[in-house]
């Protein structure tokens, strides 16, 4: 069966005439069928909810024929005319156009009336609790909405995401999780997460526990999972994030702003080498400090961390030390000293 994504590249290609024959044919075979009951390509609810965010710019393509001239393939679903005003080939046009609502539509509509979908919106604060079939947590922030199958039925649980929501999510290594906003899909067997996805700003994903696998959604291969990823998906380890760049279409791996302690220890030394004071902290936020063992070598120190977050203890450190450090790419911490015998 053919993913969502090879269905979008299939259509890219079919309406920049970079189609073969073949494809030509298939495409052609699957809007004839639009037009008939049993091949409906949304749902009356799905019309309305989607209607309501687009309908200027279908008015735009459904009454101007001069705006599908540049797209001649297009110009098969506008025959009969007749058959043209029927409001599932309006639809259908919107989604051969590109006009960014596909990734918000269920990969798999429902070929019968037993399926239902839930629509969860939230427009004031605070953020809301919600609970899923599968035991999973949602807490929906402001300004977010979230739409799943009822049951989250499938071999995959697929909710689809506007905006932003944490996650914590029951385990189940045979049936994985996948979030879907419209630039990113991230995958996970069961772990905590927070997605965000407003219109207009950066995507990222960011992890608390477990491991998540993040993938742009243009390409994505929706059978990998954190245990077999993508190829070109990236890994995400608690207090790590990555975000997504519309420009180069490219995820970057960094740390999140604010790390959190994830295994709790006594972060006090008295005359201890720096290079156990960085092993600690390491260990402690499940960090990667890089830094040259040779020039810090000879160095030692006394200092109490108490509980000052993880950059306040790297500024103390580095004033003792006269360093510093900054934060770099794959979720690294690069750490600069002259160390304990440059000369004065």
């Amino acid at each position: 069966m053919i993913s969502q994504a090879e269905f979008d590249d299939l259509l890219q290609r079919y309406l920049s005439g970079r189609s073969p024959a073949s494809e030509q044919r298939l495409v052609e075979q699957w809007s004839r069928q639009l037009g008939q009951d049993e091949n409906l390509l949304l749902q009356p609810e799905l019309q309305e909810q989607v209607r309501a965010a687009m309908w200027q710019r279908i008015e735009q393509l459904t009454q101007d024929p001069a705006a599908a001239m540049p797209i001649p393939p297009v110009q098969l679903l506008m025959r009969p005319p007749a058959l043209w005003q029927r409001p599932v080939l309006r639809w259908a046009a919107v989604a051969l156009l590109g006009l960014g609502v596909g990734w918000w539509l269920p990969r798999h509509q429902p070929t019968t009336q037993t399926a239902h979908w839930v629509q969860r919106t939230n427009i004031n604060q605070p953020a809301q609790q919600l609970a899923l079939a599968d035991g999973s947590f949602v807490t929906l922030y402001p300004g977010s909405t979230l739409r799943y199958e009822d049951g989250l039925l499938g071999a995959r649980r697929e909710v689809y995401l506007q905006g932003k929501a944490c996650f914590k999510v029951a385990k189940n290594p045979a049936r994985p999780f996948l979030v879907f906003t419209d630039k990113l899909v991230t995958t996970v067997l069961g772990t905590t997460f927070l997605v965000t996805a407003y219109a207009g700003t950066e995507a990222k994903v960011a992890v608390r526990e477990g491991r998540v696998a993040v993938q742009p959604r243009t390409g994505a291969v929706l059978t990998a999972t954190p245990a077999q990823p993508a190829a070109h998906s990236v890994l995400l380890l608690p207090n790590q994030q990555a975000m997504y760049s519309s420009a180069n279409k490219a995820l970057t791996k960094m740390l999140v702003e604010q790390p959190v302690l994830l295994a709790p220890q006594t972060l006090t030394f008295k005359n201890r080498p720096v290079a156990e004071v960085l092993a600690a902290l390491e260990k402690a936020y499940g960090v990667n400090i890089v830094y040259d063992p040779a020039k810090l070598r000879e160095c030692t120190i006394t200092i109490d961390f108490d509980k000052e977050p993880l950059f306040e203890q790297l500024d103390a450190l580095c004033k003792a030390l006269d360093g510093s450090y900054k934060k770099a790419n794959n979720a690294q911490i690069m750490f600069e000293s002259p160390g304990c015998n440059a000369p004065g």
